[in-house]
């Protein structure tokens, strides 16, 4: 499991919603729903976390 530095995690921000994200185990989760109520995860990978919008999971509302 990577744990981001909470400098790191309070600077990030969902760049589907804007909303910070919140760490859990090897993901990063948008703290704030999208338009139609889902919320986006994003995978940390050996310490990167990888924010691109068009690889984000969607986890339905």
């Amino acid at each position: 499991m990577s744990n981001l530095s909470s400098l790191l995690t309070t600077a990030l921000r969902c760049p589907i919603t804007g909303s910070p994200l919140t760490q859990i185990g090897d993901t990063l989760l948008s703290t704030s729903k999208g338009p139609n109520g889902e919320s986006y995860s994003y995978v940390i990978d050996e310490g990167i976390p990888l924010m691109l919008a068009t690889e984000a999971t969607i986890i339905p509302a």
